[in-house]
C-alpha cells in the first residue's frame, strides 16, 4: 500500500480566515503545516520559525537563485516562499502537508506537483472580507484597499482550483476541508502501489490457465 503523504495547497484572500482553517485543520486533526519563508516583518504575537522563517530579501534572493523554494510569489510589497526540502521529506514519511499559499504561489506549485489536492478558501462575501480586515486591526486604510483589490484580482484564478470552500465558521470549514482530503487520499492517484497490489493479485488466476 502506498504510505506516501498527500500534499494540499490551500489558498484564499487575505482576510478570509484561511490561517485560523489550516490552524484548525493542525490541531485537531493532525495535519503538518509547512511553513514558508517571508521578507514581511512579523505581526505582533508572531514568532520566528512558528507562523513564518523571516528573513532578509537578500538571503530571500540567494535561495531563490539555489531552487530551494518549492514555489515563490511577492504579494503586496513583501516575499514569500515555501521550502521545498521540509514538504519532501514529511511526505515521504506518510505525513500529509497543508501549504498555506498565496495564489501566485499555489499555481506554481499545481504546476511542479500535479497531484496537489488545492483548495481556495472564501468568506461568505465581498462585504465580510472587508469587515474581516478591518476588525483585523493589523493594516492601515491604505493595505486594507489594497488587499480588497488584490482579492478582486484573484477571482480570476479561483477557477484553477479544485475546490472552493466557504469559511462561514472556523470549525465547519475545517471540517469540509478534512472531508475533501481524506476523499482525495483514496483516488487511484495517489494509490498506485495499492492498485498494483490488486492488479498481481488477480493475475495468480490468469497464471494458472
Amino acid at each position: 500500500m502506498n504510505k506516501k503523504g498527500i500534499l494540499t495547497v490551500i489558498s484564499g484572500f487575505s482576510g478570509a480566515g484561511k490561517g485560523t482553517v489550516v490552524k484548525k485543520l493542525v490541531s485537531d486533526y493532525g495535519y503538518k503545516l509547512s511553513v514558508s519563508a517571508t521578507t514581511r516583518a512579523p505581526r505582533k504575537g508572531e514568532k520566528d520559525g512558528r507562523e513564518y522563517f523571516f528573513i532578509t530579501k537578500e538571503e530571500f534572493e540567494s535561495r531563490v537563485c539555489s531552487d530551494g523554494f518549492l514555489e515563490h510569489a511577492t504579494y503586496v510589497d513583501n516575499c514569500y516562499g515555501t521550502p521545498a526540502e521540509y514538504v519532501d521529506r514529511e511526505l515521504q514519511k506518510g505525513n500529509d502537508v497543508i501549504l498555506e499559499i498565496e495564489v501566485c504561489g499555489g499555481l506554481q506549485v499545481m504546476e511542479r506537483r500535479p497531484d496537489a489536492v488545492m483548495i481556495f478558501v472564501v468568506p461568505p462575501s465581498a462585504d465580510e472580507l472587508k469587515r474581516r480586515l478591518v476588525n483585523r486591526g493589523t493594516e492601515d486604510a491604505a493595505n486594507i484597499e489594497k488587499r480588497l483589490m488584490r482579492a478582486c484580482e484573484e477571482t480570476a484564478d479561483i477557477d484553477k482550483y479544485d475546490y472552493v470552500v466557504v469559511n462561514d465558521t472556523v470549525d465547519e470549514c475545517a471540517s469540509n476541508i478534512n472531508d475533501i482530503i481524506q476523499n482525495e487520499k483514496k483516488k487511484l492517484i495517489h494509490n498506485n502501489d495499492c492498485l498494483d497490489v490488486i492488479i498481481n493479485d488477480y493475475k495468480r488466476f490468469e497464471r494458472r490457465k
